[in-house]
């Protein structure tokens, strides 16, 4: 579907998303309440250098800056560059040695949509049983882990981290208002989500992921690493995901099944 909005809709729209008032945002960017008025409703017509400054004060993702320098008549100043670009090979090259750096624990990288990129080796042992369909590229990790015929059924607390992960989608969607991620969360909310387990133990820190396996049960903890500083597209909407040990029997499980 074509994007016919305006620029002043798109920043009434954003704005609005971030909770934020005109004079909340104007004082923010450091500009008048009135000027600001005069962009969303279409009276004054913004510089590039003005819709830049309101997008990286509304933490606004580089996708959606590019939309709305052309919504405002400017060319994109973002690339978005395919996977395979030679420019994007020795930043490509890193993430591989960041992924092979994390074994014995599994780690794997991810697109804006949850769709597998890279993976390290200690992946494959957690993937017995999954039904042949769901390792098909594009193979969506969000799509794997809840589907009845993916991890779920191996996951010992899957109420707790089936409610873990819509949040976290949900909080992605409220950030970059991708519609993909929406037709998504709609999807995995209707899995099977299985029954509340016990309260974690006075002291717990996180929301582990409890996955069944022939070493008994693998407690993990996740981690999220992304790109603190991207000028590019495709760079901007990458992540490492790693999963570490959340007690000394997993990690040794990992070191068993790395030999």
């Amino acid at each position: 579907m074509t994007d016919t909005a305006s620029i002043g809709e798109k920043l009434h729209d954003w704005r609005r998303r971030r909770r934020l008032s005109q004079l909340d945002l104007a004082s923010d960017a450091d500009i008048s309440a009135r000027h600001l008025s005069f962009i969303e409703t279409g009276r004054a017509r913004p510089s590039r250098l003005m819709l830049l400054k309101l997008a990286e004060t509304l933490d606004i993702p580089l996708r959606e800056r590019n939309a709305w320098l052309l919504a405002a008549g400017f060319a994109p100043t973002f690339p978005e560059r395919p996977l395979d670009d030679a420019a994007l090979k020795p930043t490509l090259d890193l993430l591989e040695k960041l992924l092979a750096a994390q074994q014995p624990f599994p780690a794997l990288a991810i697109d804006r949509h949850w769709i597998l990129i890279r993976a390290n080796a200690a992946i494959a042992p957690l993937l017995d049983g999954i039904a042949p369909f769901l390792l098909e590229p594009p193979v969506n990790v969000l799509r794997l882990s809840l589907h009845p015929q993916g991890l779920a059924p191996r996951i010992a607390n899957l109420f707790e981290w089936k409610a873990h992960l819509l949040h976290r989608l949900a909080r992605q969607i409220t950030d970059t208002a991708d519609p993909v991620l929406a037709d998504l969360h709609e999807e995995l909310r209707h899995y099977p989500a299985g029954t509340p387990t016990p309260a974690q133990p006075a002291g717990a820190i996180a929301v582990p992921l409890q996955l069944r396996s022939t070493a008994g049960i693998l407690s993990f903890l996740s981690t999220t690493m992304v790109f603190g500083t991207p000028l590019d597209v495709t760079l901007s909407e990458l992540a490492i995901e790693t999963f570490l040990p959340a007690d000394a029997a997993t990690a040794a499980a990992l070191q068993g099944l790395s030999t």
